[in-house]
């Protein structure tokens, strides 16, 4: 059984800034390149931080407004002017990255721990290597349920646990996994439950079992 891995689903090749890219450059990369973040690099290519749509949105916010509106509580604070702003004064810093090996659970994890979208991926030098995101995540679960059920009678079922397949059918619609047969003892059944979760793609597990005599 084959975890599809970071590497597999990140995106290669990556729109970057460096620290001094001026303003009005990262908004027209953001634009040409249908990105909402771009990853903020120093000269040896790593990673420093990432800048999104809502950094930019947040210096537009805090400039006068044009109908002369009052600002109140949304003054500059002391910002530098727009012309002077770079993807470094933009940009959310460290950089919180994944490595191409990780798994999506992994990767997962780490986002909602950290509060972000996606995440710069890096090699063993820490060189931006490609960028995943929560969609790139989420690609797993759209894996064909043929696919999934023949993964699970052949790698789990047969490759892993040394069943045969007239031992347990499986059916799969949806995501959804049901499991109908007889194992040897009832210990293997949530050992199985929790092998064919562990397959990417799988939303739940039924698992109708029973011993066999």
């Amino acid at each position: 059984m084959r975890h599809r891995t970071v590497g597999d689903l990140m995106t290669h090749r990556v729109v970057r800034v460096e620290r001094d890219t001026p303003f009005k450059a990262v908004v027209r990369l953001l634009s040409d390149a249908d990105v909402t973040a771009l990853p903020v690099v120093d000269g040896l290519g790593h990673p420093v931080g990432v800048v999104s749509e809502a950094d930019v949105l947040r210096t537009i916010a805090a400039r006068p407004d044009p109908a002369g509106l009052p600002l109140g509580s949304h003054g500059n604070g002391g910002r530098p002017a727009v012309d002077r702003v770079t993807a470094e004064v933009l940009m959310t810093a460290p950089a919180v990255c994944a490595r191409p090996e990780w798994t999506v659970v992994e990767a997962a994890r780490v986002m909602e721990a950290s509060g972000v979208k996606r995440l710069p991926v890096v090699d063993e030098t820490d060189a931006l290597v490609g960028i995943v995101s929560r969609g790139d995540l989420l690609r797993v679960f759209l894996r064909r349920d043929d696919a999934l059920r023949d993964e699970i009678a052949g790698d789990v079922l047969s490759g892993t646990l040394g069943l045969a397949p007239a031992d347990v059918a499986v059916d799969v619609r949806e995501g959804r996994v049901t499991l109908k047969g007889h194992v040897a003892g009832e210990e293997l059944i949530p050992v199985i439950t929790r092998l064919c979760l562990g397959v990417d793609g799988v939303v739940s597990v039924a698992a109708d079992l029973s011993r066999s005599f």
